[in-house]
């Protein structure tokens, strides 16, 4: 059988040089290679967010409406979803190489036209050409890491791979407004020109490790990509949309949640009654899985729910500078960052799952220092509760990917990690929506509660309407400083109100994440499995 297995080895070998196991590749090998393609998976993520604190710089140089500009993202996050869980399938039929490869291609190509966009409609069709064309980098060093890699060294990639999927979103807005405030929106985007070249070359070069095969193009379950485009599609266009338009009061927005929930229903049935589907929900049959997707969905929704609300509430409320609200939550990402080897250390002696428990823990603990959030709070209030989430960021997504992943066959691996990731993106884009939807809804609230008690009779409303009158009245008549006190007032009313909002936001937060924590026990203990012989 050795000698039937070295021969067939030889063959295939010299018919296709080109592939080789990762068990033949030295460390050194490995790591660059690795190396090289987290480089992809950052700058992919890292474009989520980038443009979330300049959006009014970029409107203002494409002279764009608010309700245009926000396309610019919106745009991105639609494709980059709808690609995320086709490219286990993908990999299979191109390889990983040439398809991280082509991935990178576009992805620089797209980034470069974004920088030279000219109206805001060429924007938006470039964003999503960017979004669609990296997506497919994100899951494959999920996959990569765990073919590469085994013991002490998988759980080091893993805890890598897990910091930049939470990382590169949490310092989109802080290098974003850094680079709109230093030189302009548009480079923004040709920053990925460099990063992007090099990992287009670099990776069919140092990364071979499987063949393509393009015979799966013949029984491809195209029936299926179409519903499941039309399904994540619209669902993002939902989420995203929902808040500003009323939701389901909006005709478009209920056409577009119609056809998500039939696409839906019809991509499940069809992935679980077709003999070879591009999704992998099959997987979900998996306790772990099933669970680690649960977790990868609230980590989403705990990441960029806290990105979209700190950024929202130092611009609306303190009136910070894109440039102040990046270096003010770069504090998380920092945190971040300095508990990586923190992690590396205690998940060689402890039981990732209470890693896990101790990271989604310190989460809802970091939301319960942002709840007593008030109108004067900046950076050094902000210190703690993001330093916080810093560390549990990193404590609550690095387990999550060899727990739920590291348990599961090579040759279903690359299906199951484009489901796991898109989990990830698909919670964010929840999130956001449910946060966005409150901040409206509660904001109103408040403001009506407030005003209640704001009457000719509550002596400290008269004394805050003679005092800014008094001083309107400097420069302009009696009625005219009236009107301006009263407007004053609004104002203040205003705020107070928005930002009783934001902690009714974080407790919000701070309910899920306690009972996301308390489901942690239910995961197994995985022992991740031996190499795999390699197939050649």
């Amino acid at each position: 059988m050795n000698a039937l297995t070295a021969g067939g080895a030889g063959a295939s070998r010299a018919a296709v040089p080109a592939v080789r196991s990762p068990a033949d590749m030295s460390v050194t090998a490995k790591v660059l290679a690795f190396a090289t393609m987290v480089v992809g998976m950052f700058i992919a993520l890292l474009d989520i967010q980038i443009v979330s604190a300049s959006l009014k710089d970029i409107g203002g140089g494409l002279s764009a409406g608010a309700d245009e500009t926000v396309w610019v993202q919106t745009a991105y996050l639609i494709a980059e979803i709808i690609v995320i869980p086709l490219s286990g399938w993908l990999a299979r039929v191109m390889s990983t190489r040439w398809l991280f490869c082509v991935s990178a291609v576009g992805f620089t190509l797209a980034s470069l036209a974004c920088g030279v966009a000219w109206d805001i409609q060429s924007m938006i069709a470039f964003r999503a050409l960017q979004g669609f064309l990296g997506g497919s980098m994100i899951p494959m060093v999920f996959t990569t890491a765990f073919m590469f890699f085994q013991g002490p060294q998988r759980v080091i990639a893993a805890a890598t791979v897990g910091a930049i999927a939470s990382l590169a979103p949490t310092l989109g807005p802080a290098v974003g407004g850094w680079i709109t405030d230093n030189f302009s929106w548009h480079w923004l985007f040709l920053i990925n020109v460099v990063p992007g070249a090099f990992v287009a070359i670099a990776v069919p070069i140092m990364v071979r490790v499987d063949e393509p095969n393009p015979s799966l193009l013949r029984g491809a379950d195209y029936f299926g990509i179409v519903l499941l485009a039309l399904f994540l599609g619209c669902l993002e266009y939902t989420l995203e949309e929902g808040p500003r338009w009323d939701w389901f009061g909006d005709r478009t927005i209920l056409t577009t949640g119609i056809i998500s929930a039939v696409a839906g229903v019809g991509f499940i049935w069809r992935s679980l009654a077709y003999a070879n589907p591009v999704v992998d929900l099959r997987a979900l049959k998996d306790r772990n899985f099933a669970l680690g997707c649960f977790f990868s969905f609230m980590a989403g929704v705990g990441i960029f729910a806290t990105i979209y609300l700190t950024p929202v509430f130092l611009s609306r409320v303190r009136g910070f500078s894109a440039l102040q609200i990046g270096e003010t939550v770069l504090v998380t990402g920092i945190f971040q960052i300095l508990s990586i080897p923190i992690y590396v250390i205690l998940s060689k002696r402890y039981d990732l799952r209470w890693l896990m428990m101790l990271g989604l823990g310190c989460f809802a603990l970091s939301m319960v220092g942002f709840a007593p959030i008030t109108h004067d709070w900046g950076a050094t209030e902000l210190f703690l509760p993001q330093a916080l989430r810093g560390f549990a960021q990193q404590f609550a997504v690095a387990p999550a990917v060899i727990l739920t992943l590291g348990g599961l066959a090579p040759d279903r691996l690359k299906l199951a990690s484009g489901l796991f990731n898109v989990m990830r993106n698909l919670g964010g884009a929840i999130g956001i929506a449910v946060m966005a939807t409150l901040l409206n809804d509660r904001t109103n609230l408040h403001f009506h509660r407030i005003a209640e008690h704001l009457t000719s009779s509550n002596e400290a409303v008269n004394e805050v309407l003679q005092r800014v009158g008094g001083n309107l009245a400097v420069a302009a008549g009696g009625l005219d400083a009236q009107v301006g006190a009263l407007k004053q007032l609004g104002s203040l009313v205003m705020r107070e109100a928005q930002t009783q909002t934001f902690g009714d936001t974080y407790v919000v937060l701070l309910v899920c994440f306690a009972i996301t924590t308390a489901m942690v026990p239910l995961m197994k203990k995985i022992a991740p499995p031996k190499a795999p012989v390699a197939d050649h």
